[in-house]
Order: structure tokens, then sequence, then C-alpha cells
């Protein structure tokens, strides 16, 4: 397929994507593979625009360089940010108590433990995932 008519599909891809403004996002493409570049507002937005690129028949692969741009209203101290995601992980009856510890250093949540199964590791991860707060720099 010609990288002229992937681009064309991927830009009204993501027009069509609910969840993300597309007005700030560019795309390149070369032999298939799909460049993303521009400022969105939320982790979640950022995701969404890589899943919506994939989408595309043709799409070889997606590098994601979307940077993350917080509105001044969404952001928050690492502390916030740490009290929250503890909370959430609390919360969460799939993650074992004390089974999965976070540290958080200029907005950026690592999430370090041990559980006994798959599902565990994957619910502790879902759980922190879109928090807002925590997407100061790109990721």
């Amino acid at each position: 397929m010609d990288d002229l008519i992937i681009k064309k599909e991927v830009e009204a891809e993501l027009q069509w994507e609910p969840s993300l403004n597309a007005t700030s996002i560019g795309v390149a493409v070369k032999d298939g593979i799909v460049t993303l570049t521009g400022r969105v507002s939320t982790y979640a937005e950022k995701m969404a625009a890589a899943r919506a690129a994939a989408r595309v028949s043709g799409v070889k692969a997606v590098a994601n360089e979307i940077e993350i741009r917080l509105l001044p209203s969404d952001e928050r101290t690492d502390e916030d940010i740490a009290r929250t995601v503890a909370n959430a992980l609390a919360w969460n009856t799939s993650v074992p108590a004390d089974g999965i510890k976070a540290l958080v250093s200029d907005g950026w949540v690592t999430l370090e433990g041990a559980v006994e199964w798959y599902y565990q590791k994957e619910a502790a991860e879902r759980a922190v995932r879109y928090l807002r707060g925590g997407e100061r720099r790109q990721q």
C-alpha cells in the first residue's frame, strides 16, 4: 500500500477517535512505518492515538513520539500522585495487599514487588495506568 494513502487513512482514523483531539497530532509514514508526533494532555490520549494508527490497513509499525503536556490544572505533586497510586492499588481486589509498592519521581510512577499470578501484575498496572497527573514529561 502507498505511504500517502496510509498517511491519509491514519489521519482520518485519528479524527474519528473520540478519546483524543487529533488536531495536535502529526503523522509521517515511510515504508508502512507510521510516526506520530505532537502534543496531547494525557497518557490515555497518547495510547489511543497509537491504537488508532495501528488499526489502519497497511501499517506495519507505529513509532509513538507524541509528547504529553499536562494542563496546569492537572499537575500534581509526587506526594499527591503517590497517595493516589497507593489508594488505587489498595482498592483493587486483584492486587494482593503489600505485594506491590510504588515509587514516584518527577511524575513518573514505577511499580515494584512480587505477585503470585500474572493477572495480579496486570491488575496493578491497569489500576494506575490512567491516573491523572503523572504525565509531566514525555513518556
